[in-house]
């Protein structure tokens, strides 16, 4: 790395060049979903946009970008330089790959890296990661037995050389996926955003005198480093350890982990989970680590815009052949099934230490995947994002229906009917069921699906909490499990299932877990709640001893 003097920018200035360069990436994203031909892109957000200084050192990202691939995303661009040097390439160069191992953790995920020039030589890097459509194979659901079964791996290469794009890398891709149309409008859309990101940065340094980007990301990410040791050092040193059982594909999975803090560090292991499975819900280390590092930054500087300073403190370990650690040829389509329970695996761990800091378990988001015909004779595939309710934390209740661990958003019932003839016939919340405590669990809904298309559908759910449901911290009651329901019949959680026209499907979301004993929950926070429909009389007099509801 170049070294960067750091000392000439004072706070206010520091903050001014720092929330420019956050805007910027905002305006890639904007970009990017203003261009993008998918629902998964326009409407549900799964995606991520980064810059990176000329040395590949991230400094900013996106708003809406998603936890998991802000926390991939340093790792890509290591092996996409190490693939092609800087000194490589040039003006109008594009990269890209899917793999799972080099990636976010799963085929689905394309990311793209365009170098930025300026005066000749590379100032920065800005790049775009998206969930595509399809990318052949099964398709995203959990029933694959090898990776090579999920679909088409993309190797690093130049998408774009020198401005040519590489027209046969996207013949090879139109070959192997269902929608063609709309999968080479998102790549393209892609490749249209690191564009915008690259030209902003440039007017950014012109405008600002700025000729090299080295010692404002040093300055960035030196300053979120000094914040986040600070905050780490406040937490009481020891070895803080929590394991969870979760749904696997035909028995449970045991996620352990091992959280050491001394003095101004964190070192995370996670021995003692698991084996890989066959089914795709195994999880790349790649994923694992980005999902621990967002734990640590949630519990500590959650405030700061993310960027790698944040990351320097924490190490993370997983032993090779874990579910966790997943290697070549385990599938990974439906990585987030188990890497998302790092969240509260590691908020377990720290329930003790950081207790007015700590979330209850979430009931998870819900994603499924759907192949279809609509009545207009165009096939479509897509994924449906619902949410369960989130986990409650100290004086906070959780929200109901609000997706996480990550942020991608809840399609909306319009524009999802539009595209596929699947109509959406309820969305009702689910009284009772958030976990009960002093701070309430989220609640979860029920959603009603029918097959209005004339046509059948391949859906594959991808399920979790529907066995082991959201625990409650310090007192707090777990929430109510997840279910599936095709035509009115138990559906398999993590099943790839066909639905015939004029047949139904029901997805039942978890709720949140709660937050200390619920006896201590103000009564006229329980009325509040039995008003609102969160909570039902019964329960407010049984479960919380407020009688006169």
């Amino acid at each position: 790395m170049k070294s960067a003097d750091t000392t000439r920018f004072d706070p206010i200035s520091l903050k001014i060049l720092w929330d420019r360069l956050v805007s910027i990436a905002d305006e890639m994203i904007l970009s990017l979903v203003r261009s993008s031909f998918s629902i998964t892109v326009r409407e549900g957000y799964d995606l991520s946009c980064v810059l990176f200084d000329g040395n590949g050192a991230s400094l900013a990202q996106g708003t809406f970008s998603v936890p998991g691939f802000t926390g991939t995303a340093p790792q890509t661009i290591r092996h996409m330089l190490a693939k092609f040097p800087p000194e490589t390439l040039a003006p109008g160069d594009v990269l890209i790959t899917n793999d799972p191992w080099m990636g976010t953790g799963h085929l689905f995920d394309v990311n793209v890296l365009r170098p930025v020039f300026r005066d000749g030589r590379i100032v920065a890097y800005t790049l775009s990661i998206t969930h595509l459509p399809d990318i052949g194979g099964l398709g995203m659901s959990a029933v694959a037995a090898e990776v090579y079964e999920e679909g088409l791996t993309i190797p690093i290469m130049k998408l774009v050389d020198r401005g040519v794009v590489n027209q046969g890398l996207v013949d090879l891709i139109r070959a192997n996926v269902r929608v063609p149309d709309m999968v080479i409008g998102d790549l393209m859309a892609n490749v249209t955003c690191t564009e915008v990101g690259g030209r902003e940065l440039v007017e950014f340094m012109d405008e600002y005198g700025v000729p090299d980007l080295s010692a404002l990301s040093a300055a960035i990410r030196n300053q979120s480093e000094s914040a986040i040791r600070e905050a780490i050092r406040a937490i009481p040193d020891g070895v803080y350890r929590n394991a969870i059982d979760i749904e696997g594909i035909d028995r449970p999975l045991r996620l352990a982990a091992r959280v050491e803090v001394r003095g101004e560090n964190i070192a995370i292991d996670f021995d003692g989970t698991d084996a890989p499975v066959r089914g795709a819900i195994n999880v790349p280390l790649c994923y694992t680590r980005a999902m621990s590092w967002y734990v640590v930054k949630c519990l500590t500087i959650p405030h700061l815009p993310n960027n790698e300073g944040a990351t320097r403190p924490i190490a993370v370990e997983a032993p090779t052949g874990c579910v966790l650690n997943a290697e070549r040829p385990w599938p990974t389509g439906g990585r987030h099934a188990v890497g998302h329970f790092i969240v509260p695996l590691l908020m377990g761990a720290f329930a003790d230490a950081l207790p007015d800091r700590v979330i209850a378990d979430l009931g998870m988001m819900n994603v499924f995947n759907v192949h279809g015909t609509n009545r207009e004779g165009r096939g479509f595939t897509s994924l449906f994002f619902l949410a369960g309710g989130w986990g409650a934390m100290q004086g906070n209740d959780g929200a109901p229906t609000l997706p996480g661990p990550s942020n991608m958003m809840v399609v909306p019932t319009e524009i999802w009917e539009n595209l596929t003839n699947i109509t959406v016939e309820k969305r009702a919340l689910l009284t009772d069921s958030g976990g009960a405590g002093a701070a309430r669990g989220g609640v979860g809904q029920e959603v009603r699906f029918r097959n209005d298309s004339g046509h059948a559908l391949t859906v594959a759910f991808l399920g979790q909490r529907t066995e082991f449901p959201a625990k409650g911290f310090h007192g707090g009651q777990p929430g109510r499990r997840r279910e599936y329901f095709i035509d009115d019949q138990p559906a398999a959680p993590k099943g790839r299932h066909v639905i015939a026209p004029g047949s139904t499907f029901t997805t039942f979301e978890a709720g949140g877990g709660g937050f200390g004993d619920p006896k201590a929950r103000p009564r006229e926070r329980v009325l509040d709640d039995v008003r609102a429909g969160f909570v039902s009389a019964q329960a407010a007099r049984d479960v919380y001893g407020v009688p006169d509801t």
